[in-house]
């Protein structure tokens, strides 16, 4: 009997663009410009798009054949492109970004909610 592979979710969706997010943080803190990481050249500092299109993506096509995020199947796909990506960066440039968890991101939400509303109040 063949398993359905599950697609991501949203929630899924938003954990791994906001690992970007977070990895991208870490890289320019650690001084890690794309030039260091990928290629002489230009300091060019990353972004969370960045981080997806030169360091996710390949890894994803690389190892799964597949181009877009969104045709990554629930459960293993994300695990096998985090455990490739977090390995090479820790092993090279000593750089580990925990994947974020569902919680996070809800605490991040409740914040930034907090914060509009603060500033909404001014």
């Amino acid at each position: 009997m063949k398993l359905k592979k599950l697609k991501l979710t949203r929630s899924q969706q938003n954990a791994l663009h906001k690992y970007f997010e977070l990895l991208a943080e870490a890289l320019n803190s650690a001084g890690l410009d794309m030039k260091k990481v990928l290629k002489p050249g230009v300091a060019i500092p990353w972004s969370p798009i960045s981080v997806k299109e030169f360091l996710w993506r390949p890894i994803q096509k690389a190892c799964l054949g597949k181009y877009s995020t969104t045709e990554l199947n629930k459960f293993e796909d994300i695990n096998i492109v985090f455990d490739t990506l977090n390995r090479h960066l820790s092993e090279k440039f000593y750089i580990s970004e925990p994947f974020p968890s569902l919680s996070q991101l809800e605490i991040q939400l409740e914040e930034e909610r907090r914060i509009k509303c603060l500033k909404n109040q001014q």
